[in-house]
């Protein structure tokens, strides 16, 4: 009898006991060695008063187990409720968001019956940083963080994920025509890590245009990686065009503490009736067998459950008349699943799994640092104005700028307003503007500082302020829209 692997699990809101019960009862009926810790996460948790929806000693278990089981939770409405999902895996490092995504064709309803992809996103940078701001009543801010290691962490994973499932291409998608400097990296570190794959057929594409082709023609991708946002919003329509979100598996993976659930949300609508399919939690539950190096039992469930979705024995969600053969509830699917146990699809294709080493994630073996020297060149006065009238402004700003410090322009909303161009007086003007000053050669920080208080002291409602530098002689910031 193989020795227990101890995970974490957490029972879930709305539909989550009862798929979760029905999984653990099919991975456990498969062979399947775990010693289960359960924990209280969600909705109970927030409406005692907990915001972030997990108590301290949850955590403990977490880092004890390191791994963790967790069906979907539901975050009340209303604010001060920090989503779960994000918390978890931002606190354990989770960096890695792994979604396959594949076509069961002809017995799930699909357009693309080749279609077999695997999304790996980038799971902790990004807009999902969560650093957003209010410049003024009309104007609120979000910043874009992307950092070159956390870029070739997912990179690299990607590869190495590509290698080790027999995956011949690797596509990143971005938008680094637009986001030069956040995307930009993201595509550069991508580039630097695929020369050391030459067995492995890599491309990139804009995200529009390959989000597009992905929705049109997904054969043409195999593994696609990409930034957080961009990878959120299309794992979930490559889960809905391969067949359903409800039939998908998430893995988040991190270096010493990983997660595994499913794609879709509690479906408190649902919940009691044993109408829920289990499938997607499922499909995380054999990531998770995998992750934990029992793959033999994870091959076993999931042909069994290949050969249920085949033999037609199908929940609600997924029934169509003329492809299903019979429709049921949690329960009888369960029971189904683990009466094919054993068995192996016919038509559709067996899954094989084997032992493998965790995959290494590497040092900063690329990009070692963003730049040799940084040079402080001048300073980004964000302010609120609400005459909206940027000469005005630029009157009561630019008698401020000496000591070698001038106004360079004042743009609103990433568009130039000062000096005016032929676009100006037709350019739509929020309360928000940015003056940007420039140093001659190298600033002096103390006269930046000098110069944002001179502007303060007269009234001139100063928000927010950043600096500008360049990188080895590179400019590190972007210039505005007319410049």
């Amino acid at each position: 009898m193989p020795a227990k692997t101890p995970i974490t699990v957490a029972h879930g809101d709305g539909i989550g006991p009862e798929i979760m019960a029905a999984c653990l009862q099919i991975m456990e009926a498969g062979g399947a060695a775990l010693e289960v810790e359960t924990i209280d996460v969600g909705e109970k948790v927030y409406l005692r008063g907990n915001t972030s929806g997990i108590e301290p000693s949850a955590w403990e278990s977490l880092l004890r187990t390191k791994v963790f089981y967790k069906a979907p939770t539901t975050t009340p409405q209303g604010g001060g409720y920090k989503s779960l999902n994000v918390t978890t895996r931002k606190m354990l490092g989770q960096y890695a968001n792994v979604r396959p995504c594949v076509s069961y064709h002809p017995f799930v309803d699909t357009k693309h019956p080749q279609m077999d992809i695997v999304v790996v996103r980038e799971n902790e940078e990004d807009l999902y940083a969560g650093v957003e701001y209010q410049l003024s009543p009309e104007m609120t801010s979000a910043i874009k963080l992307i950092s070159s290691p956390g870029s070739e962490k997912i990179v690299r994973y990607a590869f190495e994920y590509a290698r080790r499932h027999n995956r011949k291409k690797v596509t990143c998608f971005t938008k680094d025509n637009v986001l030069k400097m956040t995307d930009g990296l993201f595509h550069k570190i991508y580039d630097e890590i695929a020369a050391q794959y030459p067995d492995i057929q890599k491309e990139h594409w804009m995200v529009d245009i390959g989000a597009a082709k992905m929705a049109d023609t997904p054969e043409t991708f195999d593994v696609i990686v990409m930034p957080n946002l961009y990878g959120d919003v299309l794992s979930d329509v490559a889960a809905q065009i391969a067949g359903s979100v409800g039939l998908a598996g998430s893995a988040n993976i991190g270096d010493n503490c990983s997660m595994f659930e499913a794609m879709h949300g509690s479906a408190p609508r649902r919940a009691g009736q044993n109408l829920a399919n289990p499938s997607g939690l499922l499909l995380g539950g054999v990531l998770l067998l995998v992750h934990i190096n029992q793959p033999d039992v994870a091959e076993r469930v999931h042909n069994a459950w290949l050969r249920t979705i085949e033999d037609g024995v199908h929940t609600y969600d997924i029934f169509a008349h003329g492809v299903s053969k019979e429709k049921v509830g949690t329960k009888e699917f369960t029971r189904a699943v683990i009466a094919r146990l054993g068995k192996k699809p016919n038509t559709l294709k067996p899954v094989s799994y084997a032992k493998a080493p965790s995959l290494p994630v590497g040092g900063r073996s690329v990009s070692q640092s963003a730049a040799s020297k940084m040079d402080l060149r001048g300073i980004d006065v964000i302010v609120h104005w609400p005459s909206r009238n940027p000469q005005q402004l630029h009157a009561a700003v630019s008698k401020y700028a000496s000591n070698g410090i001038k106004l360079d322009m004042i743009d609103n909303r990433g568009v130039i307003v000062w000096p005016a161009g032929l676009a100006a007086a037709e350019t739509f003007c929020t309360d928000s503007f940015r003056c940007r000053f420039f140093a001659d050669g190298t600033a002096d920080p103390g006269k930046l500082i000098d110069l944002v208080r001179q502007i303060s002291d007269t009234g001139v409602d100063v928000v927010m302020t950043a600096t500008l530098r360049t990188f080895d002689g590179r400019e590190g910031y972007s210039l505005a829209q007319g410049q």
